[in-house]
């Protein structure tokens, strides 16, 4: 399971299954605690946070949150937690969130889920970004998919100057953009997110510098068949 579904694995599943979802618990349970009373959080989208969702319930701590898609806040609020709109705010305390990638250095792939702008303005905005994974996520080069969301004004020709480039289908972003992927070679991660930003008619892309991260928390199975928590911070 990725972070494209946004949910948690059915009970039943497979072993490797169900060992991935004990690791994204886990991390998600650390990522929990690092809250605190009277912060403001931001909420990331996928199948990571829809742990982290009933943890931080689990505490009933006096906090407001920001989310970073509609099934996320639909989710929180279900919870019983405060979600409040990204307005009116310059700065989170905190923000906690999934990837489909973990790359060497803290580069990260997020997107999978269609919300990577969103969560690319929370990361941004926040104190400390934390990134919640399971084992599976660390990748020793980042590779297609990339994430795209673009205008739906010349889209043709965005993808036409983009290159290897493919429409998502299904819904748009939150905010009404075209989901799409880039299939080509990553290489230098750097390089290639300069050059998706330079194309006109991208409005982002999946590829979150290590300088947005604070720490990477990794959910890793253990030989008794748990799981435990290591922290990665940028240069691993």
């Amino acid at each position: 399971m990725t972070e494209l579904d946004g949910g948690v694995a059915p009970p039943g599943g497979t072993a490797a299954g169900a060992r991935i979802e004990r690791e994204k618990h886990a991390a998600a349970q650390v990522a929990a605690a690092l809250v605190e009373a009277h912060m403001l959080v931001g909420l990331g989208t996928g199948s990571t946070v829809a742990h982290l969702l009933p943890e931080l319930a689990r505490r009933a701590l006096a906090i407001r949150c920001v989310a970073t898609s509609p099934a996320t806040e639909a989710a929180a609020v279900g919870l019983g937690l405060d979600v409040v709109a990204f307005t009116g705010k310059r700065r989170l305390d905190l923000a906690i969130d999934g990837a489909d990638q973990v790359g060497p250095a803290c580069w990260l792939v997020k997107g999978g889920g269609g919300a990577h702008t969103r969560e690319k303005v929370v990361a941004a905005a926040a104190e400390r970004f934390v990134v919640i994974v399971s084992s599976d996520k660390l990748v020793a080069g980042l590779h297609a998919p990339i994430p795209l969301e673009l205008l739906e004004f010349g889209v043709d020709a965005t993808l036409r100057s983009l290159g290897g480039a493919r429409l998502r289908g299904g819904p748009p972003s939150p905010d009404g953009g075209v989901l799409a992927d880039y299939l080509g070679d990553v290489g230098d991660p750097a390089a290639l997110a300069d050059r998706l930003s330079a194309v006109p008619g991208v409005v982002s892309h999946g590829l979150f510098p290590p300088e947005l991260v604070g720490e990477v928390l990794v959910g890793e199975t253990v030989a008794d068949g748990s799981a435990t928590v290591r922290r990665v911070a940028p240069g691993f």
